[in-house]
């Protein structure tokens, strides 16, 4: 799964064209740094909804108003996550099927230096983090379910299939498990030698030995 976390300095969102959308953005904003900081200060059980309210200077239910749970407030970016597997699967070419097209993106972000997959000493402590909180691993997990359901509607679709495609929730699970292991290895690996480039050869390593388990799993199916 990509984990997005609320890091202004990492993602940027689209500036809306009306004051008010702009306002309400700057809103959210200030409310996401301000749990950003607490969070990675003193960790994320520690923090209350009242504290990141009054460092963001507004009121609690206007912090409720843009995050519905505290959780929300840590993984900021799902939805663009989820959008990035989502794209690759509809803008892949022609010739290339829906399983190797995702084993295609992890390498591309990869190269890229996506924020997506950065194993850094500024990642690390949202890893940290999310370790360290049962709250946080909870939402960790059902947002990879979540992603899963996403992922399973997208190979359907792409494959003409009905969305509850069996062949398509199972290709789907499998490759946000594999990539959900991935990325703690390489979390790991990163915290254990310091070497982003080491990092990003475990993560890739097992993308790669999942997209051979995805391939023979799913042989047969429009999606291999």
């Amino acid at each position: 799964m990509l984990f997005f976390f609320a890091d202004e300095l990492r993602f940027r969102m689209p500036i809306p064209s009306d004051r008010r959308s702009r306002k309400r953005l700057a809103t959210r904003q200030a409310i996401s740094n301000a749990a950003t900081l607490l969070f990675l200060e003193r960790g994320f059980d520690q923090v209350t909804v009242d504290e990141i309210a009054e460092a963001a200077d507004v009121g609690r239910m206007t912090v409720f108003n843009h995050f519905p749970r505290k959780e929300d407030m840590f993984f900021d970016r799902e939805e663009e996550g989820r959008e990035i597997l989502l794209g690759a699967l509809r803008q892949r070419d022609p010739g290339v099927n829906p399983i190797e097209a995702l084993h295609l993106l992890a390498h591309r972000l990869v190269a890229e230096r996506s924020p997506a997959v950065e194993f850094s000493a500024r990642s690390e402590g949202f890893a940290v983090a999310i370790e360290r909180s049962e709250t946080l691993k909870a939402r960790a997990r059902a947002i990879r379910d979540e992603m899963a359901q996403a992922v399973a509607a997208g190979l359907a679709e792409s494959a003409g299939r009905d969305p509850a495609d069996a062949d398509a929730h199972l290709a789907a699970t499998l490759l946000l498990a594999a990539w959900s292991v991935a990325l703690i290895q390489a979390h790991r690996t990163f915290r254990e030698t310091r070497d982003t480039g080491q990092a990003n050869a475990a993560f890739l390593a097992i993308i790669d030995r999942g997209t051979v388990g995805l391939r023979a799993a799913m042989a047969g199916t429009p999606y291999a």
